[in-house]
């Protein structure tokens, strides 16, 4: 089953203890972001914290995400990590970074998905580009991705911890 709409957004509202992503791309292509993105391309930076619905979420709700990178970091990478993963990292949700650049993926082949109350997985499918496809609902056991996610927090670092050490 796609999701999107309605069908989507409920997956962040009704959630009872935990949603978390796995990030596996160098470059999402968001609509959405494309005028903030070429404006970073050309020197701006955004200064914060700012406040949005993302940011009163995490404030309130356990959220996590591991974005699995290399060095070096992509354009999308730099923008990403100062515009959105510095305020939301401080605004509570728990960001991690595993960089595989000198060392084997523990987790290759995988690609994205978010999952809620461990119980719910939804596919996030991309072009190569990071162009977004779908999100398709997975109705198998969520047993791997349980493990997909403690492999992907065991092997990363707290976001905050990552760029203050690279």
């Amino acid at each position: 089953m796609l999701l999107d709409g309605d069908n989507w957004a409920a997956k962040f509202r009704d959630f009872t203890s935990e949603a978390w992503r796995l990030e596996t791309l160098p470059q999402y292509l968001v609509p959405q972001e494309a005028e903030e993105f070429a404006a970073f391309q050309g020197g701006k930076t955004f200064p914060g914290p700012y406040e949005d619905s993302w940011t009163q979420m995490v404030r309130t709700r356990n959220v996590g995400r591991v974005h699995i990178v290399s060095r070096p970091l992509s354009d999308y990478l730099r923008f990403e990590f100062e515009r959105y993963y510095q305020h939301q990292a401080a605004a509570g949700e728990e960001i991690r970074i595993l960089d595989v650049t000198d060392r084997e993926n523990p987790l290759p082949n995988i690609g994205d998905f978010w999952m809620f109350d461990k119980s719910t997985v939804v596919f996030m499918h991309y072009h190569p580009d990071g162009r977004q496809i779908n999100r398709e609902l997975y109705e198998g056991d969520p047993a791997p991705f349980i493990e997909y996610q403690r492999i992907a927090v065991a092997e990363s670092v707290p976001f905050l911890e990552y760029v203050n050490t690279k």
